[in-house]
């Protein structure tokens, strides 16, 4: 059975999401995605915890549905602010669970640690080590995975309040963590690079703070599995074994993918940064240390390594984005909504699209540009400006904006451009 799953997503919950985030919509999008199965986000949060039990049925699997049949995980992101070893550590974990009932048990213990109302993703001052034994003494097969371990400011190895090691994070609690979360800023292949993570396995998700389909899905996982069950889908997690690939974007794509200063417009390579000290050369404070720089600090492997138990991974941009780019027209108008809905309605979805179409099939329903594009992103052939400080990287087609790429010796001023905030 093929599931294409996306496991890390909030509700209209959490700060800085829309608030047409429901079951509805998700399940409308997911669909028109290619997913075949969501996280519920939020599932702490109490309101959304009521909507999630009257939208979604339990039928002993571990596996929600609508009434139409969608499948939905209950999921949670927690967020652990707390010191150790002298430094402040801010950690953001994805939290899977079995059913409501263990939900409930979760949301009461992190009761007696504070709020859980005021956001789909609360904070509480608990150690890694801590929270994760606490799960574990509620139900052994709460999965937690720390997610978008490379962010800057809330990843397990972040430049501003990460560690550098799993094992150094969670300590005698390292024995339950199997899996990492790669964010937009990172690949598996960069990860391969470390071979302390051999042993974990990479999965990759949207952290969706809106329902769109350039946010729904934009990275996923593929597993192929005998059947959809909460176990079963565990048990992929914790071997690799029936998770046959990942979707990632470009890492270049993601907001922490390059060093910067987003309030000068400082975009640097890790080489560029390093020559100024990682110092901003216009305001004179410290850049902010991107994903590539971090992976670099810690890697003990060449560019290019690939472990013998790799999962495989494809990049792809989102479709809308690459419309957009190509029409020159914003993400949302109603001129990239015909494009995009004529290619999907033909083919399917937009995984089909993006992963499936022929060049032929994809001309039928757009001109050649647009089906060259397309299967360009396929291949891994579009060029991405690098995401720095905050800012989303963006796809590069015509010579007039490759002329503006971030080289990798040479900082990039007055990076922002009109119609790049439509991204965020």
């Amino acid at each position: 059975m093929r599931i294409i799953a996306d496991l890390h997503i909030h509700s209209k919950y959490s700060r800085a999401t829309s608030n047409q985030l429901n079951i509805q919509n998700l399940e409308k999008y997911a669909r028109l995605k290619g997913l075949s199965l969501l996280g519920t986000g939020d599932f702490t949060h109490p309101i959304w915890i009521k909507e999630l039990k009257s939208e979604l049925t339990e039928d002993g699997t571990g596996i929600l549905k609508t009434k139409s049949g969608f499948n939905f995980i209950l999921q949670t992101e927690i967020s652990l602010m707390y010191t150790q070893d002298g430094k402040q550590r801010k950690i953001h974990n994805v939290v899977l669970a079995k059913n409501f009932d263990i939900v409930e048990q979760i949301t009461e213990q992190l009761k007696k640690f504070g709020r859980v109302d005021y956001d789909g993703r609360p904070i509480f001052g608990i150690k890694c080590p801590d929270f994760v034994e606490m799960m574990k003494d509620i139900d052994k097969d709460i999965e937690i995975v720390p997610a978008h371990v490379w962010t800057p400011w809330f990843g397990l190895f972040g430049s501003k309040s990460g560690f550098d090691s799993v094992q150094e994070c969670f300590k005698d609690q390292t024995k339950h963590i199997h899996a990492l979360e790669t964010g937009l800023s990172s690949d598996p292949a960069m990860n391969w690079r470390l071979s302390m993570l051999d042993k974990y396995t990479l999965v990759s998700n949207s952290d969706l703070h809106s329902f769109w389909p350039w946010r729904i899905g934009r990275e996923c996982n593929i597993f192929d599995l005998k059947e959809l069950s909460y176990d079963s889908l565990l048990n992929a997690i914790r071997t690799k074994q029936g998770l046959k690939e990942t979707i990632e974007v470009d890492p270049s794509y993601g907001k922490y993918h390059f060093d910067g200063h987003r309030n000068c417009n400082i975009c640097m390579s890790p080489n560029e940064s390093l020559k100024n000290k990682d110092i901003c050369p216009v305001c004179g404070r410290k850049l902010t240390i991107g994903v590539l720089h971090r992976v670099e600090e810690l890697a003990d492997r060449p560019v290019g390594f690939t472990p013998k138990n790799a999962v495989p991974f494809k990049s792809l941009i989102p479709l809308s984005e690459i419309l957009s780019k190509l029409l020159n027209s914003g993400i949302a108008t109603q001129k990239i909504w015909k494009a995009y809905s004529d290619l999907v309605n033909e083919s399917g979805s937009e995984m089909d699209v993006l992963l499936n179409s022929s060049f032929d099939e994809l001309k039928k329903v757009s001109d050649e540009k647009i089906a060259e594009a397309i299967i360009n992103n396929r291949n891994g052939k579009i060029k991405i400006q690098p995401g720095f400080d905050g800012e989303y990287g963006y796809p590069i087609f015509s010579d007039e904006n490759a002329k503006k790429k971030v080289s990798q010796n040479e900082p990039v001023r007055n990076r922002k451009q009109k119609g790049l905030n439509e991204f965020i």
